[in-house]
């Protein structure tokens, strides 16, 4: 049996679908986030008054920070919009009615919760697809390893009975071995860290 190929042949390499750049970048995704609650209060200052819909403007650095980080940090971005609103309307002395405050502050916070919520769901989905991946992954490497194993030792076993010794011992110290740099690769994959001992010494002991 050849060990580097049944190694090869059990360890498919499937290249898993890259986070987006927000996930992958949540520092950057707040600082573009940072930079556009700058601007976007800026322009208020700048231009419009109370009739315009430059205010929901918001919602663009409020969305980025909710599907990056989650719920609690995209209501954040929402009460810190509905604040650099109310920060816009005393600087300016805009008149709002309740009617225009309700429109402006319900959608930033609905926005951030609501999205942030929808963001969690999905990573969570994704975390638990990929334990499941592993799992059925690990299931069929392990089903591999058995019936490689098993093999090697019915062919040690059909040499001991037709009295070649020195060929079924071979057999069988290959497949001793193969098994250990088997479950050793498997035990890392796995994720445990756990080493196993080579063959012919026991663990604490030097090769």
């Amino acid at each position: 049996m050849d060990s580097g190929h049944m190694l090869f042949s059990i360890w498919p390499s499937a290249a898993a679908p890259r986070d987006p750049w927000f996930r992958r970048r949540p520092g950057v995704a707040l600082a573009v986030a940072g930079v556009l609650f700058g601007a976007i209060l800026v322009l208020r200052m700048l231009v419009g008054g109370a009739t315009d819909a430059y205010s929901m403007l918001y919602a663009l650095p409020v969305a980025l920070v909710a599907i990056t980080l989650g719920m609690r940090s995209g209501l954040a971005a929402g009460l810190l919009a509905v604040g650099l609103i109310a920060v816009w309307v005393v600087v300016r002395d805009v008149p709002l009615s309740p009617m225009g405050w309700a429109s402006r502050v319900v959608p930033m916070l609905l926005l951030g919760a609501l999205l942030g919520d929808a963001s969690d769901r999905l990573r969570r989905a994704d975390a638990e697809r990929r334990e499941l991946e592993a799992a059925a992954l690990l299931q069929r490497e392990a089903i591999e390893i058995n019936d490689s194993l098993l093999q090697g030792m019915v062919a040690a076993k059909w040499s001991l009975e037709a009295t070649n010794l020195a060929a079924g011992l071979k057999i069988l110290d290959d497949t001793i071995g193969e098994a250990q740099t088997l479950v050793s690769s498997l035990v890392r994959r796995a994720g445990h860290g756990t080493r196993v001992a080579p063959h012919g010494t026991h663990p604490g002991e030097d090769g």
